[in-house]
């Protein structure tokens, strides 16, 4: 499988948080993270590919695993909360 593609929970979770930040407003302190999108013959919509520092784009595009690669500033993902801690020392 070629660098730059991910299978998996991990992936669907990305997909859905990018999903997420398309329809709601970002936040005014939401930090923003470039995001390359392009298509591929698999798929040939234009869809998200990887995160532009995790993903070499012209390595991508250099051997044609996708092609219309456009990179785009998206709201970064938030991990997600901390279970509350109820200050009890850890058993």
């Amino acid at each position: 499988m070629s660098k730059g593609y991910a299978e998996g929970s991990a992936l669907e979770e990305r997909l859905a948080d990018l999903e997420r930040a398309q329809r709601e407003p970002p936040r005014p302190d939401a930090p923003l993270r470039a995001a390359v999108f392009g298509s591929t013959d698999e798929e040939p919509d234009a869809h998200f590919l990887g995160w532009a520092d995790e993903v070499d784009a012209d390595d991508l595009f250099a051997n044609g695993d996708a092609y219309g690669i456009k990179l785009r500033r998206v709201p970064a993902p938030t991990p997600p909360a901390a279970p509350p801690h109820d200050g009890a020392a850890p058993r």
